[in-house]
């Protein structure tokens, strides 16, 4: 069993272990150690990365910076050792598995170096989501169902249905909490001596619990990592609430991450009321004008679009060739899509007694097929022999059909259409 050794200290970033185990993980080496203080993904926490190492070259190690560069180590052939490229627990959670990008005998002593930048945002971010959570059962009784911490943001599932205004409030009670620099203990509990102590969550494991501890706040079973202070967590920011399955998605973000986001929104801000001349606080209601006036503009365009398609129906109808007393319209339509080739169908079937195939001109082609009243073809029959020669889907009625993604030239398909449409007509 391994000892994990960030139960008991979070903020310890190296270490060394001995390897207890050598194996393939799906396919790519691993090991399992004595001890790690690598945190394995758990609880909607992801893991830590960094680099294993032999220990005799310890003093060639370079701890990653937030960037994650740094020298690389290497072993006395000069080729790179082994890095820790994820860490996962066991199904039955006895060990943590390190997976690397090089194998590692069992029993070569090694040391270890954590990603710190990653473990502490890590520490924020989790930390944050106790505060978060705790304050949303103390205010509202709104229990936490779920917790996912991402590369950019971290969310919290609520029971129920959360109103802006309590997220507010929970908000301004965990930053409160946080700039009161309250302090977090870590202990291990037995479960008789849990179920004594007001929990906000029951445990999920049998057996003893580690506890996570805000004075006078919070007290949680969980076996991540967290600061030492509520200080370190910076601020915590809620930057979203959703509906979800009956209940409510918080999207936050701490610390650094809070930092980030401040930036992004900053800028963007900016550069809007910039390119609107607004002020900050108008730029809500500047978006929702610009928006109306859009759909304005939308629907004149298609106004002025059924319009021009009529004019040209009765161009298209005038210029077809008459068959048995109808005008006999099969044309490709440049630069056109679906909704062009309808809205120009129907302006030619209401110039007159006619049969319409119109298609566009790049593949994977549209395509509508059209008749007027009293006219001898099966508008939806015809489309079908397209649909089948070139393939596609659609569908419609015998006056009208219409459909897209035919795999061939138009021209191709121009030609097979006025095959099949002459004893269409007949």
């Amino acid at each position: 069993m391994t000892d994990r050794l960030y139960y008991t200290d979070a903020y310890r970033s190296t270490f060394d272990a001995t390897v207890t185990r050598s194996f393939e993980h799906e396919g790519r080496p691993a090991v399992t150690l004595d001890r790690t203080a690598f945190y394995p993904t758990s609880g909607g926490q992801p893991f830590d990365t960094g680099r294993l190492a032999r220990r005799a070259e310890r003093a060639e190690q370079i701890l990653p910076t937030s960037q994650g560069l740094g020298r690389q180590p290497r072993d006395t052939e000069g080729e790179p050792l082994a890095g820790s490229v994820e860490v996962v627990e066991t199904v039955d959670g006895s060990d943590i598995v390190h997976v690397l990008a090089a194998p590692l005998p069992a029993g070569t002593v090694v040391s270890g170096t954590i990603e710190w930048p990653r473990r502490f945002d890590h520490m924020q971010q989790h930390t944050g989501q106790h505060l978060l959570s705790a304050a949303c059962d103390r205010l509202f009784e709104n229990q936490t169902v779920g917790f996912h911490m991402g590369a950019e943001v971290s969310t919290i599932d609520l029971a129920r249905e959360a109103p802006w205004r309590d997220v507010e409030h929970a908000s301004d009670l965990a930053n409160d909490v946080v700039w009161e620099d309250r302090s977090i203990a870590v202990r291990l509990v037995s479960p008789g001596e849990a179920a004594a102590l007001a929990l906000r969550k029951d445990p999920t494991r049998e057996g003893p619990l580690r506890l996570v501890e805000i004075d006078r706040f919070d007290v949680c079973p969980c076996g991540g990592t967290h600061v030492a202070r509520t200080g370190a967590v910076g601020v915590v920011a809620v930057l979203r609430a959703e509906r979800l399955r009956g209940g409510t998605r918080l999207t936050f973000v701490c610390g650094g991450r809070a930092v980030r986001a401040l930036r992004t929104y900053r800028d963007a801000v900016t550069g809007s009321v910039q390119t609107l001349s607004v002020l900050p606080a108008e730029l809500p209601a500047a978006v929702e004008r610009l928006q109306a006036e859009a759909r304005d503009l939308q629907k004149r365009v298609r106004e002025l679009k059924t319009r021009l398609a009529g004019y040209d129906g009765i161009r298209l109808f005038s210029e077809a060739p008459e068959f048995n007393g109808l005008r006999v319209v099969v044309r490709v339509v440049p630069d056109a899509d679906g909704g062009d080739l309808k809205a120009l169908a129907l302006g030619v079937i209401a110039a007159g007694r006619a049969a319409v195939v119109l298609l566009s001109s790049t593949p994977p082609l549209s395509a509508v097929v059209a008749r007027s009243d009293g006219v001898a073809l099966d508008a939806q029959g015809l489309l079908r022999q397209l649909l089948d020669r070139f393939g596609g889907r659609g569908g419609g009625t015998a006056d009208l059909a219409q459909g897209g993604g035919l795999n061939a030239s138009p021209l191709e398909v121009v030609s097979t259409a006025r095959e099949l449409i002459t004893p269409a007509i007949g």
